[in-house]
């Protein structure tokens, strides 16, 4: 199993609308690869994790780099894993504006920092610490 985390920024911040229009195709197109994940989005900042089988990871994000919607991607963390981490999830999501995701158990500030900042770059074991957090929480 492949695992592959990056983030991005947005050309345009997306409101409510756009972001379940987004989610919508990426589930269907990823159902369809064989890929699950989970996106977080805040303040025009998206992180990802996709995982799957090699072929199938590297072509999603392929497809992704080219996207208009994206621009300064950056692959922080991509490896062979034993199992996927979000196995039933062909790609879940939360907005980190909110509330309630800011209330949620190991919510961060550390989201309000530059995603290309050397929190991230420098410690990529950060992106996966950050991921399992979020994931227990949910």
């Amino acid at each position: 199993m492949h695992s592959l985390v990056y983030v991005s920024s947005a050309t345009e911040l997306l409101d409510r609308d756009e972001l379940e229009q987004f989610l919508a195709v990426s589930r269907r197109n990823n159902a369809a690869a064989g890929i699950t994940g989970m996106l977080l989005y805040k303040d025009g900042n998206l992180m990802q994790v996709l995982e799957g089988e090699e072929p199938a990871v590297r072509e999603t994000y392929a497809r992704i780099a080219l996207d208009a919607r994206h621009r300064g991607l950056l692959v922080l963390l991509e490896d062979t894993v034993d199992q996927r981490q979000f196995e039933d999830w062909t790609m879940a999501f939360r907005d980190l504006e909110t509330d309630e995701a800011k209330a949620a158990p190991g919510y961060s500030a550390f989201l309000n920092t530059p995603l290309d900042g050397p929190e991230l770059t420098e410690d990529p074991g950060a992106a996966r610490r950050l991921l399992t957090t979020f994931k227990e929480s949910m």
